[in-house]
């Protein structure tokens, strides 16, 4: 009932693990896994890594009773694009489910509480409204690669879907992390949700 509020054609395909999932078709592949990583079975954390494989990087949201930083961190870095409290409110969720369907990131206050770069995440100051890439002195092309570099991709699978050369991956790679000012995606995917990082369309090959 809940995420019916996001579209009036919502097909929602349920699974009550991991494996239940792992076991759906790849293809058509959902527009989004929304992913509980309390769930039996295999563990969500090792769970957002299988479920990245067997759909084709489909963004993950993950949802968890437990908020804190360390907890919003370990589900960045095995994949996520986003993470939802299970105490959020019904409206919070469904923004948030917005957000990333718009091709944004979500994560919650609490993942930029106690920031540093000396503590290997990064804190930027909160704009009054979502920010592009281009805002940040992107190319088109570079904005591809930060796409791909939020959604895990390695940079063999980033070459091959933006048809460039490792070596000027790699140089996009540099660009749009010194654009965050971060080194790591852990660290990109918190400054991205920081900033309220928006990509206007899909990556297209060139």
């Amino acid at each position: 009932m809940l995420l019916g509020r996001l579209t009036e054609d919502l097909e929602l395909i349920q699974a009550g693990s991991c494996e239940e999932a792992l076991a759906l078709p790849r293809n058509p592949a959902p527009d989004l896994v929304l992913l509980d990583i309390g769930l039996p079975g295999i563990s969500g954390l090792e769970g957002i890594g299988l479920l990245l494989r067997h759909f084709g990087e489909r963004p993950i949201v993950a949802l968890s009773s437990a908020d804190d930083s360390a907890t919003i961190r370990q589900v960045i870095d095995a994949g996520a694009m986003g993470f939802i409290p299970k105490t959020a409110s019904a409206d919070a969720m469904i923004g948030a489910l917005q957000i990333v369907l718009a091709r944004g990131i979500y994560l919650p206050p609490a993942a930029f509480l106690g920031a540093s770069p000396n503590q290997g995440q990064v804190v930027l100051p909160a704009p009054s409204r979502g920010i592009r890439p281009l805002d940040l002195g992107l190319t088109p092309r570079q904005t591809d690669v930060l796409y791909l570099v939020l959604q895990g991709h390695s940079i063999k699978s980033i070459c091959r879907q933006v048809n460039l050369a490792e070596s000027t991956v790699k140089t996009h790679v540099g660009a749009v992390l010194r654009a965050l000012r971060v080194t790591t995606r852990t660290q990109a995917i918190v400054a991205a949700g920081r900033l309220g990082l928006r990509f206007d369309q899909a990556v297209t090959e060139a």
